[in-house]
């Protein structure tokens, strides 16, 4: 992708192979784990929930959770292109098209989402609440 070329079946499954290996990991010894990656299409978000044991394919009933940060794509752009010029990231805004079209999300699946222009706090406690539900206030 660094290139300008987007990735292959063939680049992306082994990849998601050894992150649904180390969620599995982390679902076995208890650990709540937050991965940050593209999955685009349900069929890679599949191989992500596999990683809880419990899971049946197709249920959209797993332990692994997903979020959509939610932004048009001017503002991925315009961010993209921004962190490009810092040096801070891999892929060249022209393949952002290449992955919207890619993405593919179904109500089914309870995907959150978010509002990819709120501040990173808001964003982290908008998260934490669909994923964890709302604070519940300490009794002092």
């Amino acid at each position: 992708m660094h290139q300008g070329i987007p990735l292959t079946e063939e680049d992306r499954i082994p990849w998601l192979e050894i992150l649904q290996d180390a969620l599995r990991e982390s679902l076995i010894s208890g650990k709540t784990v937050v991965l940050s990656c593209s999955a685009l299409q349900k069929q890679y978000r599949e191989i992500l929930r596999s990683a809880d044991c419990n899971y049946h394919h197709g249920s959209f009933n797993s332990a692994v959770k997903f979020v959509l940060l939610d932004a048009k794509a001017e503002v991925l752009a315009e961010r993209l292109d921004k962190r490009a010029a810092e040096g801070k990231h891999f892929m060249p805004a022209k393949l952002l098209q290449s992955q919207l079209e890619l993405l593919q999300i179904d109500d089914s699946e309870a995907i959150c989402k978010v509002d990819a222009t709120l501040n990173p706090q808001a964003l982290v406690n908008a998260i934490k609440t669909l994923i964890f539900g709302p604070r519940k206030p300490i009794a002092l």
